[in-house]
């Protein structure tokens, strides 16, 4: 399906808001992305009509749920293009899916003096959980520092890898602050050619590239819904089933078992045994909505699109004085026409502004924007600033928007300043 802009809009119930009387501009989706009606209508049919616990019951409402269930792996399964339903566990987000491996496979194959390769890009989600396992089992955190481009500086991998230590190597696909994309197949391969496995933290990513785990032969992904137009409250962990198998269970309780006795517990074949409890049974249809809505369009026209309003956003941007768009001005080129291509924002700061004011200001005028460290305070700290204005766009995006959002930083700016 052709990508019109207006027909994709309409299909958006929270664009026809107005804010304090202005329409809503929406430029924070690398924050959360908004949903389709087509994900609100598939969630609320659960709701009114199948909703039942999974895997339990033998009545028509529980076969129903557990067919939905089960149909929503086998979704985002194609999506990835896994190998298999059962290397696709459904957590409650992106920070879990990372939390869960690290406290599985991290607990059993890090020994002290061992090593976890991360990028000066890396959410806090991707940096915490290692940071915690250093503090367990004495295993290190070692950095790659980004270079000129904002790119992982491989020299540093390759130097990281030649310890013979580092047995992970985990790395997003797609900055949050710069919208950076690593070369993940380049990664990939040296840390397998080193022995180390590979985790990809593809939370921003997810909704705006393609991505299939069998071509990067990435170990490890993981993402969240609410970035991919679908609901909070679900994430999702692919594993290679042959690592999955030998990982225990993060948590206890109903679903992930085989067997109880009053002595021990046999856990559940894949992927039963990393899904503990009720599971989040109506944000996995929403998040199957999702995927099944974004595939009536192509990733060509997406990327087009997106790419069209970050080069709008840069360019007219750039033209406001004090105004630095983060490695674009002098201080790095890390953004330009002709470094890697941007995908999904761009982070800048005004002089003399700080970006919480900004964003305030501008949020009492419908302008959603974000403002802070972005959970990425070492890229910060390398930057050497203490925050910044991000702007990200998604499908629903116009040029229109980012003319209102630029003329109001203009207007801010001469308020602030006066």
């Amino acid at each position: 399906m052709t990508l019109d802009i207006s027909s994709v809009r309409r299909q958006f119930p929270v664009l026809r808001r107005s804010i304090n009387g202005r329409p809503l501009v929406y430029l924070d989706s690398a924050a959360t992305a908004q949903m389709p009606e087509a994900v609100c209508l598939a969630m609320a049919r659960w709701n009114k009509e199948q909703k039942s616990n999974v895997h339990r019951g033998m009545h028509v409402l529980a076969e129903e749920s557990t067919v939905a269930y089960e149909d929503a792996r086998t979704a985002v399964q194609k999506f990835l293009n896994a190998a298999h339903p059962d290397e696709i566990i459904f957590t409650k987000g992106c920070t879990e899916s990372i939390n869960l491996v690290a406290r599985s496979w991290g607990e059993t194959h890090l020994q002290e003096g061992d090593a976890v390769v991360l990028s000066m890009l890396e959410h806090h989600s991707n940096v915490v959980p290692w940071l915690q396992l250093k503090d367990r089992k004495g295993s290190d955190v070692l950095w790659m520092d980004i270079d000129e481009d904002g790119m992982p500086k491989l020299d540093d991998l390759k130097k990281h890898l030649k310890t013979g230590r580092v047995k992970l190597v985990a790395i997003t696909a797609l900055s949050n602050v710069l919208g950076i994309a690593p070369d993940l197949k380049t990664i990939i391969a040296m840390a397998h050619d080193a022995g180390a496995w590979v985790l990809i933290d593809a939370a921003q990513a997810i909704a705006h590239m393609p991505i299939d785990v069998q071509d990067l032969d990435c170990d490890f992904l993981a993402f969240s819904g609410h970035k991919l137009y679908g609901p909070t409250g679900i994430g999702v962990l692919y594993g290679k089933r042959k690592l999955l198998e030998k990982m225990p269970p993060f948590l206890g309780g109903g679903m992930m078992i085989r067997s109880v006795t009053q002595e021990g517990f046999t856990p559940a074949d894949l992927p039963g045994k990393f899904e503990a409890g009720t599971p989040p049974i109506a944000e996995a249809v929403g998040l199957a909505a999702a995927i099944e809505w974004m595939q009536q369009y192509s990733w060509e026209d997406i990327q087009a699109h997106e790419q069209e309003l970050l080069r709008f956003a840069i360019d007219n941007l750039r033209l406001i004085p004090q105004l630095h768009v983060l490695g674009t001005d002098g201080k790095s080129q890390i953004i330009n026409h002709k470094s890697p291509i941007v995908y999904g924002c761009l982070s800048f700061t005004l002089d003399s502004v700080h970006p919480h004011d900004l964003t305030e200001i501008l949020g009492r005028q419908g302008i959603a924007l974000r403002a802070g460290h972005h959970c990425c305070m070492p890229l910060h700290t390398k930057l050497g600033i203490p925050a910044s204005t991000r702007l990200s766009v998604g499908i629903y995006n116009m040029k229109e928007e980012i003319d209102v959002c630029a003329q109001a930083i203009v207007d801010a700016q001469k308020k602030l300043h006066t």
